[in-house]
């Protein structure tokens, strides 16, 4: 009784009776006119019945259609959901596994974290942030402390995942040329890096307080969109002598550089600052270039010392002292 009611209730029953009624009442309607015969009634009202069935079925298409694609909207969904939660272990376990006693297990969860972020760019800072945060951990090398023939093999091995480390920071940052990329952060703050090199990469908000940059360090071409913090930063020897290369590189904020200390060549050729750049109190022990380098905003050279050979920016000139140090001071104004 209740299947009866329900199929009484459904609408392709109310299309049949429509179109049934249809066809009675339109074929008993043109019959009342004597020109019409019997079999051109019939037709008319059959056709007319037909378009309440092709309305029925263009109706039952379409909701077919909205059924299905909510469907597959729920198995996206679904699917997302199930990516997110693997995403999230994988990474929770790659993390887990940078504190293990095997260099090379500490080396494979870099990789894996690195190809996280590539599957998914949403975890590409947190990616950084945690590639940083070991890269931040206290390190030391014997070449670093200048210990000639002196050999540390945990050291060494060390060092070699650190450099993976660096190498995976640079191959996720963005290129500058790159138009619309994202500006990932980057804090390095008291860590011990050699061969950093960032160069012709996009970077947001860089902190390099308290660093120390062994053998060659390359920022040259490089896009620093928010402040770069130098502070403190000390240049030193390892495999080569420690040379900071800075060419043809743009920073549109500040960039500090206080007290920074350069123990082998310092080259800013071509860079450009929009901001303020701050060398108050640094210390320049090699060669140093500043030509062709542009000042957007103010050049802070206060207390700055340089013991070699000096290339001053346009609008300074080099003084050099008794004692050999050499300082910059503007350029006096031609007189008239």
């Amino acid at each position: 009784m209740k299947r009866l009611r329900s199929a009484f209730r459904s609408p392709l029953f109310g299309t049949i009776a429509a179109a049934v009624a249809l066809v009675l009442g339109i074929s008993l309607w043109l019959l009342t006119d004597s020109r019409t015969s019997s079999s051109d009634a019939l037709r008319t009202g059959g056709l007319a019945g037909a378009s309440v069935i092709a309305l029925y079925a263009l109706w039952l298409n379409d909701r077919r259609r909205k059924v299905e694609e909510a469907r597959q909207d729920i198995e996206r969904r679904r699917h997302d959901l199930e990516t997110s939660r693997i995403s999230d272990e994988r990474f929770a376990r790659s993390v887990e596994l940078l504190g293990n006693e095997a260099d090379q297990v500490r080396v494979g969860a870099m990789h894996a974290l690195a190809g996280l972020a590539r599957s998914r760019p949403g975890f590409t800072q947190t990616v950084l942030d945690v590639l940083c945060a070991y890269l931040r951990r206290p390190f030391s090398h014997p070449r670093f402390e200048k210990k000639p023939g002196a050999e540390d093999p945990e050291a060494e091995r060390e060092l070699q995942v650190r450099l993976t480390a660096q190498r995976l920071v640079f191959d996720l940052l963005p290129r500058t040329e790159q138009s619309g990329a994202p500006a990932y952060d980057l804090d390095l703050t008291g860590a011990a890096l050699e061969y950093l090199d960032l160069s012709g990469r996009r970077m947001g908000s860089v902190i390099l307080r308290y660093a120390y940059l062994h053998s060659s360090t390359n920022l040259s071409d490089c896009v620093f969109t928010g402040p770069a913090w130098f502070t403190a930063t000390t240049t030193g020897a390892g495999r080569l002598a420690g040379r900071f290369r800075c060419t043809g590189t743009r920073f549109e904020e500040r960039a500090w550089f206080s007290g920074t200390r350069f123990n082998s060549l310092a080259d800013f050729t071509g860079t450009t600052f929009l901001g303020e750049a701050n060398f108050k109190d640094a210390v320049f022990h090699g060669e140093t270039r500043f030509g062709q380098t542009s000042f957007g905003s103010e050049l802070v050279l206060r207390d700055a010392r340089f013991d070699s050979h000096v290339d001053p920016p346009e609008g300074w000139v080099a003084d050099e002292l008794r004692d050999g140090m050499t300082v910059l001071s503007r350029e006096e104004p031609a007189a008239g």
